[in-house]
């Protein structure tokens, strides 16, 4: 069984930085991808993705620039590092796997998700 607890959430100020963690267990690295995605309301939306296999990263064009996924060495955590935080960044963040059966594109432009985590708040207001 797949299990994904994420931490390092909070409140900032627009402009601020969080950086986001994701310790995954249960699972073979490189046989997943790995993905952030943001609950709003009822809505979910792929934030940011990478490929257990080769690194291959996406982005949402709205955080392009600001926003950094990455692995640790260990290859059990998996990191988002916020920066320039907006009002419109706020919500909860869950961490989430997907077998290789699409790639880092669609898993995070679909949604496509099949293990995830209970989420962490980010809260971004001046």
């Amino acid at each position: 069984q797949v299990h994904l607890v994420e931490s390092g959430g909070g409140s900032v100020q627009p402009g601020g930085s969080l950086r986001l963690a994701c310790r995954i267990s249960g699972y073979t690295f490189d046989h997943y991808n790995i993905g952030w995605f943001r609950q709003v309301g009822k809505e979910y939306e792929g934030v940011s993705c990478i490929s257990g296999v080769d690194g291959a990263t996406y982005y949402l064009d709205s955080v392009k620039g600001r926003f950094t996924i990455s692995r640790g060495d260990a290859k059990d955590m998996v990191f988002l590092q916020m920066n320039s935080l907006r009002l419109d960044d706020a919500g909860t963040y869950h961490c989430a796997t997907r077998a290789l059966d699409y790639n880092v594109k669609e898993m995070c432009v679909g949604v496509r998700i099949g293990y995830w985590g209970q989420g962490i708040q980010v809260n971004v207001s001046s």
